[in-house]
């Protein structure tokens, strides 16, 4: 969604960086306007932003029309999702988890990272960027009889070999 809004407001001649966007959208007061993310009318690409304050709309609430409050409702909006996911997940295997790991390019964001922490109520392990490649690259691996191992110690051997980030919860923001 983030980056469908991004590719919109270039083609409308108002080219806006993540960062700047990441920025003024961590600014903006929590418990904005938020929108079904796991909705299919988010998947098709096409003037986000628009869809985006029709849902805000039909919802009964308004979203300011400016990029920043566009890419806050994206981010508490996903950042909700995950939490009901997660519940949902938690509720159905009867099993609770204290950590939430975000991997790909999503644990880039720092604030979707803190938000998902908030949202859950859980910490958050963000990282690594690549863990597809990664993680093929260690079963390949071990298939070929390079390493040895289990599971459980190809994840500390990840662990150890890239940054990860934490983030905690700062605020009760859970929403099942």
């Amino acid at each position: 969604m983030l980056s469908e809004c991004q590719r919109t407001w270039a083609a409308e001649g108002h080219r806006q960086e993540l960062t700047a966007l990441l920025e003024s959208a961590a600014a903006l007061p929590a418990g904005g306007p938020q929108i079904n993310a796991d909705d299919p009318a988010f998947i098709a690409p096409d003037n986000m932003p628009e869809r985006i304050r029709s849902a805000v709309r039909a919802g009964g609430a308004v979203l300011p029309d400016r990029p920043a409050a566009v890419v806050r409702c994206i981010l508490d909006s996903l950042a909700a999702a995950y939490a009901r996911t997660l519940a949902r997940a938690e509720e159905l295997s009867g099993k609770r988890t204290s950590v939430v790991h975000i991997v790909g390019g999503g644990s880039q964001n720092r604030l979707l990272c803190q938000l998902t922490a908030d949202a859950t109520g859980k910490t958050v392990i963000a990282g690594p960027v690549e863990a597809t490649a990664l993680g093929n690259v260690l079963i390949q691996a071990r298939a070929a009889g390079a390493i040895n191992g289990r599971l459980a110690e190809l994840r500390a051997l990840v662990r150890a070999s890239v940054g990860l980030e934490s983030y905690e919860p700062k605020l009760a923001l859970q929403s099942p």
